[in-house]
């Protein structure tokens, strides 16, 4: 082959991939993907409160019985889809290596199901009640320090509500809500 057959494949090679580079650069200006406003599950960080706004930051607490009487379980089904993420949620499922199934949870034994759990859960000891769940899903590494959980809480009551009503729903034989 002399140099000047290679050099015509050499240049439509080259002219190709130049026209392939073109092409992709030209179709990124006529579509564009603009990126998502919210993230998919905008999970909450740890909030800090320093100084003398905490004390004028302090929500008034609402009784959980209170809350349980006007939660709606619908709304709680969209707020434990992110609970999905690291926990099983239908019933018969089986745990996920991150998080135990939550179906049949409320009254449930705590440290209970085939999920491996930390040790600082498994001291932990008693049943899964309204209230516990409450307080866990607030702040699970305040209620059980140790806990495998990496969920930072949920601090809304009322979204809190919602998902323990969710819970009740996907629990047979659920306990009746506090008075």
């Amino acid at each position: 082959m002399d140099s000047f057959e290679f050099n015509k494949f050499a240049g439509a090679l080259l002219a190709t991939l130049l026209f392939v580079m073109g092409l992709g650069l030209f179709s990124d200006a006529i579509f564009s993907n603009p990126s998502p406003h919210h993230p998919g599950y905008d999970l909450p960080g740890a909030e800090e409160v320093h100084g003398a706004d905490s004390a004028a930051a302090a929500p008034v607490a609402v009784p959980l019985p209170v809350l349980l009487a006007k939660a709606d379980a619908k709304k709680g089904e969209a707020l434990a889809k992110a609970c999905a993420t690291c926990h099983t949620i239908e019933k018969g499922g089986a745990p996920k290596s991150t998080g135990p199934v939550l179906a049949g949870v409320v009254g449930r034994k705590v440290a209970s199901t085939g999920f491996a759990y930390s040790d600082a859960m498994k001291a932990k000891g008693g049943d899964w009640s309204y209230e516990d769940i409450n307080a866990f899903i607030t702040n699970p590494k305040g209620v059980v320090p140790g806990t495998k959980m990496a969920y930072a809480g949920e601090k809304d009551a009322g979204k809190r509500a919602d998902i323990l009503a969710f819970l009740a729903s996907i629990t047979d034989n659920a306990p009746a809500f506090p008075k």
